[in-house]
């Protein structure tokens, strides 16, 4: 089974906001995911495009480490980078109904 988008954002799910309690995934902070074959042969190489809720956000190292952490866990990854963007910005619509509910957003 080749790695998927899908896999890495279940994966990055387990991400979580230590200020929000709510996963990266769900807050809508991962924008991208790129997959790539790796040279090791049956690897990939994955490349993440992630946001902050706000360019000072105390937890950024710590979420873009987890996202790291997790995907490099993967035995079918070889190489992770988690580009960190701020353009465009996060906005509170980019969260999905769960997070919302989560956060008693309506």
């Amino acid at each position: 089974m080749s790695l998927s988008e899908a896999a890495i954002l279940e994966d990055l799910k387990q991400v979580v906001d230590p200020e929000l309690f709510v996963n990266i995934v769900d807050l809508g902070l991962v924008y991208k995911v790129d997959i790539e074959p790796a040279e090791e042969e049956g690897k990939s190489k994955v490349k993440i495009e992630m946001t902050m809720t706000s360019p000072m956000c105390p937890a950024g190292p710590q979420l873009v480490g987890g996202a790291k952490r997790v995907l490099e866990a993967r035995e079918d990854v070889a190489e992770v980078e988690v580009q960190l963007v701020m353009e465009p910005a996060w906005t509170p619509d980019r969260m999905t109904e769960e997070a919302r509910d989560q956060l008693g957003i309506f």
